[in-house]
């Protein structure tokens, strides 16, 4: 809802329209209802975006507001991505502990994420790694009830309510997943009277960068099951793109670094990072038989 509203308020803004002028419309997606079980054993990211399509599809909404996170890197032809707003922290933030290495031995650390298990335990082989779900206070104060010593959340979200929790993680310690930090509105391929209104609100620099996150993973055939985190970032006229690739108990990873001129390029990075990845990873990800 946070994001919905931002991108309401950025629309009415742009076209000088009236607050509350665009229409709200909140659908409790199967991800949200589903709080039980990993998302990757229920269905994936499709669970984040079934509903919303459908209403989309009946011409039941004129759009629709995403986490770029949580959506499938393959998307049907009826739809498009017109618009993305300005990128947010991309960062993770760590809840309970002032960095990874304060942690104490043996610490249970609370995620559903492969890419985050898969990095901690990079780091920490030591940890111990246990499911968590839920919105994002659910999160909080299971960690404040000692269901776990701690978890990792996106620093965005936590911007976008306002929350103050948690220490950013470096970069260079743990990348964000592909499209983290990003809101994109996907809207009917056809309909270019939407397209148009929500072409005023589109940051080109994000869409360029996550265009290229997407790329990759698209290429890799990654799912909620891969541990892949991946960060494009403009560096002038070009971008600067980095990648990791885990087994999913952390022990192995493959990283690359390199500087491209269009998004397209990522795909050419995840068939080099897979050809020197080792069984371990390439096994997790469904471009790779």
């Amino acid at each position: 809802m946070a994001q919905a509203k931002a991108v309401a308020a950025a629309l009415e803004k742009a076209h000088g329209w009236p607050t509350g002028s665009v229409e709200i419309r909140a659908i409790r997606t199967s991800g949200d209802r589903i709080q039980d079980r990993p998302i990757a054993e229920v269905g994936g990211k499709a669970l984040w975006t079934k509903e919303l399509d459908l209403m989309l599809s009946a011409e039941e909404t004129d759009f629709s507001v995403h986490s770029m996170k949580d959506v499938e890197s393959e998307r049907p032809a009826e739809f498009t991505i017109a618009a993305m707003l300005p990128r947010a922290d991309v960062r993770d933030r760590l809840i309970g502990a002032s960095a990874i290495e304060a942690l104490p031995h043996g610490a249970t650390v609370g995620t559903s994420s492969p890419r985050r298990k898969a990095q901690l335990l990079h780091c920490r082989p030591d940890l111990h790694i246990m499911p968590i779900r839920g919105n994002v206070q659910t999160r909080l104060d299971k960690i404040e009830r000692g269901d776990a010593d701690a978890t990792l959340l996106a620093a965005a979200g936590l911007d976008r309510l306002d929350m103050a929790e948690g220490s950013p993680i470096p970069l260079d310690v743990i990348l964000p997943a592909p499209g983290q930090a990003a809101i994109g509105v996907e809207c009917r391929t056809a309909d270019e009277r939407i397209r148009a209104l929500l072409d005023a609100i589109n940051d080109a620099p994000t869409c360029r960068c996550v265009a290229a996150e997407r790329a990759f993973s698209r290429r890799l055939g990654a799912t909620c099951h891969s541990p892949v985190a991946a960060l494009a970032e403009l560096t002038g006229d070009r971008l600067r793109f980095r990648a990791d690739l885990f087994s999913p108990d952390g022990t192995e990873r493959v990283t690359e670094e390199s500087v491209i001129d269009l998004p397209e390029e990522a795909a050419a990075i995840a068939d080099t990072m897979l050809a020197s990845a080792p069984p371990s990873i390439r096994a997790v990800f469904g471009g790779v038989s």
